[in-house]
């Protein structure tokens, strides 16, 4: 097995540090040039907000950091697949690479749903990479819910 990479071991962090907090374990990191530069977790209910999925808090903490709405030299690393939502702010944000974890078959958009970036509406598809990280990630995921059933 090889060691997972700097931003996938941030998001996965953050992730714990979701289900600590009570809300679903994803994180999601931008990276640019190697350097993070944003990390976040979900956070809906602290927020009391229903778009505050890790991949929208971690988008807007770049664009604000970099100072630009389009990241498109900025790569995205989620711990699950993102839903629809999420998929269509990273191609507004233009990532140039979406790298996820654990795929979810009953709310992503990427490979599952909808498959948004397929779509010919869609005008700007990330290079995909999965799977990274989907162990723990998914292991996460499994653990919060057995909690609370």
């Amino acid at each position: 097995m090889f060691p997972l990479p700097e931003p996938m071991r941030a998001a996965l962090d953050a992730a714990r540090d979701a289900a600590q907090a009570g809300e679903v374990p994803v994180g999601a990191a931008v990276v640019r040039a190697g350097e993070i530069v944003a990390v976040a977790a979900n956070a809906p209910r602290a927020l009391r907000d229903p778009t505050a999925h890790a991949e929208m808090l971690a988008i807007r903490e770049a664009a604000r950091i970099l100072g630009r709405e389009r990241l498109e030299d900025c790569d995205l690393w989620v711990t699950l697949e993102p839903c629809a939502m999420c998929a269509g702010a990273i191609a507004h944000a233009r990532i140039a690479r979406l790298y996820y974890g654990a795929s979810d078959p009953k709310g992503g958009a990427v490979e599952h749903g909808p498959r948004f970036f397929a779509q010919p509406t869609c005008h700007h598809r990330p290079e995909l990479y999965t799977g990274i990280g989907e162990a723990e990630a998914g292991a996460l995921l499994r653990d919060f819910f057995r909690e609370r059933r």
